[in-house]
């Protein structure tokens, strides 16, 4: 099959291979970098291309492979399925921002050494030695300071959500 064959027979066919993977993908981007995958794989089998008995049938069984296997490889590289969430899991995804913005609020308003240890530790990962070094603090200071700290967290975020 030659360019001008191609072109008549497959490239044609390149609208109703979008309209298609926008459907299985939901995702214009997406969509147009698997109909491209998919003329390329055309393009070099384009000499068997003259035997096949149906080129369009091949063209959408490649793109529901390839989506298949973009799916899959989202899944595998963020370790959870691709799928819209749940409303179970919005809602759940909700309530820990708002947990979240409680915390901070809280934290800003410890004293403002308790919440630099904190931060420094708990958000920031430093040992206490570097803690205190930076703080000028003794190291067992720093210790008191953060129990204190989460404590009063600990407190004042079980007042502030169970009413």
């Amino acid at each position: 099959m030659d360019l001008e064959e191609f072109n008549k027979r497959i490239v044609v066919l390149r609208p109703t291979l979008m309209e298609a993977a926008k459907h299985m993908n939901g995702n214009d981007a997406s969509a147009e970098d698997l109909v491209q995958e998919v003329m390329l794989k055309l393009w070099s089998m384009r000499q068997q291309l003259d035997r096949h008995p149906n080129p369009k049938a091949l063209a959408l069984n490649m793109l529901h492979h390839k989506t298949i296997d973009e799916q899959r490889h989202k899944q595998l590289e963020y370790g959870r399925p691709t799928a819209e969430p749940s409303s179970e899991e919005t809602t759940r995804h909700v309530e820990r921002q708002d947990e979240l913005r409680l915390i901070c609020e809280i934290i800003n308003r410890l004293p403002a050494l308790q919440a630099q240890v904190l931060r420094l530790k708990d958000i920031e990962g430093y040992e206490t030695e570097e803690i205190a070094s930076i703080t000028g603090a003794s190291p067992e200071n720093i210790r008191q300071c953060l129990s204190r700290a989460r404590k009063t967290i600990r407190q004042e975020f079980i007042k502030m959500t169970i009413r």
